[in-house]
């Protein structure tokens, strides 16, 4: 048995996946590195106050979701994996806003709104493709579940890593360089993405040009309303000023999440892995209350990998729930609707939090850790049981 599943796990990591997981993980980076850096110069260079730094960077959270009832057609009708090189292209065409339009266009909040719905739609568009048909087409059928999983991560990872490149260029330089950056992200990912071999599949003729296939789970969406609020309450968080050192620690509970998966959840009962990771979440936002008051130098070290050990528990385990809900040919549509509970939900958040709590920290911690509460009361007491009730995998 030992030995098939390591064949398997062979078979699975060849170079093509590879690429592709490290393509999911560019494509992240370019978006993240914008979460701290972005607000900064909105503030500094534009003169934008708090309500239209929220608005501008919450839009994005609307792109997402514009792009999603046209996938099944694009991805039918062309190449797949030309669908998501001109989507990355898109991406990367966004980030060069910052540098090249004028202060009298840049100044117009409306004008940047648009221009984080219009990213948004290009990233989100992107994801789809790769997570909901690039992957699964290149990998065996028993395989999916697993290439799904694993792929996931590498873009949660840019969740930490993103940001600490952006902080970073930010520290060093200035924001166009941040922007410089995400380009040469997005242009690395269509490069991984050109040198991978796409089997050709003959488009179908009765495809709808509107539709929520590779879109939207609908019944899914219990799921999807469980998990947004904690998303919300990361993203309230990460409006926050956040140093690259406390980005490095939530990428530390990252990799323990993936131990505490493979080690510690393994045999255990179903419901401990997201009461658990919520738990964390909740402790670590516990901690940032008591400590607001206090001077950095007294901050504990503990909130950040806190957060990304429960974080990382609770997104892996609802990524599963989401494969096991789908039914036959619904596995990409999962996958679509996982990334729209999770990123849209984080752009949900850091907008509310620069909009309505950039002056009241304390407030905006009560709030996350309001979310965290409902969002574990409502898994306990409904979502697990539901779940249980119509899984069909």
């Amino acid at each position: 048995m030992n030995t098939q599943n390591t064949a398997v796990h062979i078979r699975l990591w060849h170079k093509e996946f590879w690429m592709m997981a490290m393509a999911n993980l560019l494509l992240s980076m370019a978006v993240t590195m914008l979460i701290p850096s972005l607000p900064l110069w909105l503030r500094s260079s534009l003169q934008m106050d708090n309500v239209q730094v929220g608005f501008t960077m919450g839009a994005f959270a609307l792109g997402l979701f514009l792009p999603g009832v046209f996938c099944s057609f694009l991805v039918q009708h062309y190449r797949r994996n030309v669908v998501f090189i001109l989507s990355a292209l898109v991406l990367a065409a966004t980030m060069a806003v910052p540098l090249l339009a004028t202060s009298a266009i840049c100044n117009k909040p409306i004008v940047l709104i648009v221009w984080r719905v219009l990213q948004g739609t290009a990233f989100g568009l992107a994801q789809m493709v790769l997570t909901s048909t690039l992957i699964i087409d290149t990998c065996e059928s028993h395989q999916r579940t697993e290439a799904n999983h694993s792929a996931t991560w590498f873009g949660r990872f840019a969740l930490s890593l993103g940001p600490m490149a952006g902080l970073l260029l930010l520290q060093l330089t200035d924001f166009r360089w941040v922007a410089l950056a995400a380009m040469i992200a997005c242009g690395l990912t269509v490069l991984l993405i050109l040198f991978i071999h796409f089997p050709f599949r003959v488009p179908e003729d009765d495809v709808k040009v509107i539709s929520l296939d590779r879109f939207f789970l609908t019944n899914g969406l219990p799921l999807m309303l469980n998990l947004m609020p904690v998303t919300i309450a990361v993203g309230l968080m990460m409006s926050m000023a956040i140093t690259i050192h406390a980005y490095g620690l939530m990428m530390l509970g990252f990799l323990l999440a993936l131990l505490a998966q493979r080690f510690v959840f393994r045999d255990a009962e179903l419901k401990s892995e997201v009461v658990t990771g919520l738990l964390l979440i909740g402790a670590a936002l516990l901690i940032l209350f008591s400590l607001r008051n206090m001077a950095p130098a007294d901050h504990s070290v503990l909130p950040s990998p806190l957060i990304g050990l429960g974080l990382g528990i609770v997104g892996a385990r609802f990524l599963l729930f989401f494969i096991k809900l789908s039914r036959h040919c619904q596995r990409g549509t999962s996958q679509s609707s996982f990334m729209l509970g999770w990123e849209s939900g984080l752009a949900l958040g850091i907008g509310i939090g620069y909009a309505c709590f950039s002056e009241h920290h304390g407030a905006m911690l009560l709030a996350a850790m309001g979310l965290i509460a409902l969002a574990l009361f409502v898994y306990v007491t409904f979502t697990h049981r539901w779940f249980i009730k119509h899984k069909n995998r």
